[in-house]
């Protein structure tokens, strides 16, 4: 009877529930006039995502007069009596929630598309209007500010609802109202950091607007691990003219010729870990995860093969295309195969290697995919909220770097997540780091857990941590290319079909010191190295096929009040990463950031 009496009033009185959602849409059954408003709002913010300047504005106006009204039904006596009815009463404060969320947010849309309108509309940002870019944002950067405040609070005011209300059309809006919220919070520190850092001022000159471009491309085979993502399976010379991208030649690795000679000099510390080969071999020039040392390589390398001296490089992956085809679409090869966002990463690093035996035919079908998404991307004209959205995916899963040989240019781009830069500032830090040692490409089944704990703080100033790293090769059963599983480290010794070896390095915070390492529980001996004032803690580990190995250290480490960071290297499967932390003696209580 109980069940039949909270049916018969939600389905009677209020019908079943509301929701709505920033873009995507929801569906709603609880009270069918906050339901219409609700609805007419969607409809509004949909129609001003297809809007041009003109059109936006009204198409705000629309969404913020239904989205008030909405807000007003539920803020009402009638409301407020449903609210007090104990089997809806949850269901009737998350639908107040929702309205007055939507009704917040549309006010923030209206008052960023007053100075801003031209990053939230489908024709606003182009290479044609680049040069615009850096002085629209910094005007925009103090809107921009508050909107990101105001944001946060409508979402944290949101998800004070309840969560679980029994009507799970309403509970569903409500998570996807958060998830798009957390978007649009994304979205705003993209556009508000490329004006505070200053990021935007670059646009111009880096696309060649005062002056032809000429950048190093090398795309990554993550299959491959290496210390800024993979092994470089191909390169190109991609060049910016007034805005206008273009790829003069594009060629696999073995087209950059490599020598006895080194062509750079990254310092004792470099040469020590990595040898002579770092700065003279194309597929040992990126062992280091700081992406300049590889991008100087690369440089170098290029102008003692050609003599060309270029204005800087950019390293990308399978998986940062696989971000930007989400906005293009699916692009067609020269052969009629598509290759679309869900396939992209598959066929170059998994299926690329069982279709084509033959390296060079292999090669030759890796390069028409990127020539052909290269092409398609300096081509299109995405959706800018959309294309915003994947770049900054790709800046955070590190699937883009870039580095200019201008000074003043690199300093900026230091500063950011885009110039792959292993700091060297103190403060609690983490990085796992592993480098393919056999020649395999069997780290496209690799993965990686890191959890890093931050015990109490000591009265000398240090504190003792515990770092646990789990790898796993999970290479699947059954037969695998040659090209794959062949082991280059042992020729005259097999080991299984589908084992690995990997060179495993711990980056610490400044200043730390390892006191133990395990390795599968056991005690084990540390290889201690530096790099740019990080001290690295390495062991050489084999794996045979499903196995998983764990590494532990026992680490004192300076206290500080920054927060955490732990740099996640861009392979194919992402890192699960945690951080704990215990703050007990410690001045202050940091926040965590996981930088990856």
């Amino acid at each position: 009877m109980r069940s039949r009496k909270r049916r018969l009033i939600a389905l009677g009185l209020l019908c079943p529930a509301a929701g709505f959602t920033l873009a995507a849409g929801w569906s709603a059954h609880l009270g069918l006039s906050v339901r219409g408003h609700l609805q007419a709002t969607e409809d509004a913010l949909v129609r001003l995502r297809a809007s041009d300047p003109a059109g936006a504005a009204g198409s705000l106006a629309d969404a913020q007069r239904h989205a008030e009204e909405a807000r007003r039904l539920t803020n009402g006596q009638d409301w407020a009596l449903i609210g007090r009815i104990p089997p809806v009463e949850d269901g009737a404060t998350t639908v107040r929630g929702l309205a007055a969320a939507a009704a917040d947010l549309t006010g923030v849309l209206r008052d960023v598309h007053g100075v801003v309108a031209k990053l939230i509309t489908v024709k606003g940002l182009s290479m044609d209007n680049v040069e615009t870019l850096p002085a629209s944002l910094e005007s925009a950067t103090p809107v921009l500010r508050d909107a990101a405040r105001r944001i946060e609070l409508i979402r944290s005011r949101l998800a004070a609802t309840p969560a679980d209300t029994g009507l799970d059309a309403l509970d569903q809006a409500r998570a996807t109202a958060l998830r798009e919220l957390d978007q649009l919070q994304g979205w705003l520190a993209v556009a508000n950091d490329a004006a505070v850092n200053d990021t935007a001022a670059l646009l111009p000159e880096m696309l060649g607007y005062h002056g032809q471009r000429r950048y190093f491309l090398a795309f990554q085979t993550n299959a491959e691990a290496r210390g800024t993502g993979g092994l470089v399976g191909a390169f190109g010379i991609l060049k910016a003219d007034r805005g206008h991208l273009s790829i003069e030649r594009l060629s696999s690795n073995n087209d950059l010729v490599g020598g006895s000679v080194q062509v750079a000099d990254h310092g004792p510390d470099f040469r020590g870990r990595y040898g002579p080969s770092a700065t003279s071999l194309m597929s040992n020039s990126n062992l280091s995860p700081h992406f300049p040392y590889a991008a100087k390589t690369w440089t170098a390398l290029w102008e003692r093969q050609t003599g060309e001296r270029l204005d800087g490089a950019i390293a990308t992956d399978p998986v940062a295309l696989s971000h930007l085809l989400k906005v293009i679409g699916p692009v067609t090869l020269p052969s009629g195969e598509k290759v679309t966002a869900e396939n992209v990463v598959d066929l170059t690093e998994r299926e690329a290697y069982v279709r084509y035996p033959d390296p060079l035919a292999r090669k030759k079908y890796l390069i028409a995919i990127a020539s052909t998404v290269s092409k398609a991307i300096t081509q299109s004209h995405p959706d800018p909220l959309a294309l915003i959205s994947a770049l900054s995916q790709m800046v955070d899963e590190r699937r883009i770097q870039i580095w200019s040989r201008r000074n003043s240019e690199q300093r900026r781009l230091a500063a950011t997540p885009l110039g792959g830069v292993l700091p060297q500032k103190p403060g609690p830090f983490a990085g796992l780091l592993v480098i393919n040692s056999a020649g395999t490409k069997l780290d496209y089944y690799l993965d990686r857990s890191l959890h890093y704990e931050l015990g109490p703080c000591r009265s000398d100033g240090m504190r003792a941590t515990k770092v646990r790293i789990q790898l796993s090769n999970n290479v699947p059963e059954g037969n695998l290319p040659k090209y794959v599983a062949d082991r280059l480290d042992y020729p005259k010794d097999p080991r299984p079909v589908g084992s690995n070896l990997l060179w495993v390095s711990f980056y610490a915070a400044v200043g730390a010191k390892a006191d133990a390492l395990h390795v599968d529980g056991r005690p084990a001996k540390l290889i201690k190295q530096f790099e740019r004032s990080h001290p690295v803690y390495s062991s050489v580990l084999d794996f045979n096929p499903k196995q998983s190995r764990t590494l532990e250290f026992n680490l004192t480490e300076p206290y500080s009040p920054a927060p955490p960071v732990a740099p996640v290297q861009p392979l194919v499967r992402p890192q699960q990463t945690r951080i704990t932390q215990d703050n007990r003696g410690c001045p202050t209580g940091p926040s965590v950031r996981n930088a990856g």
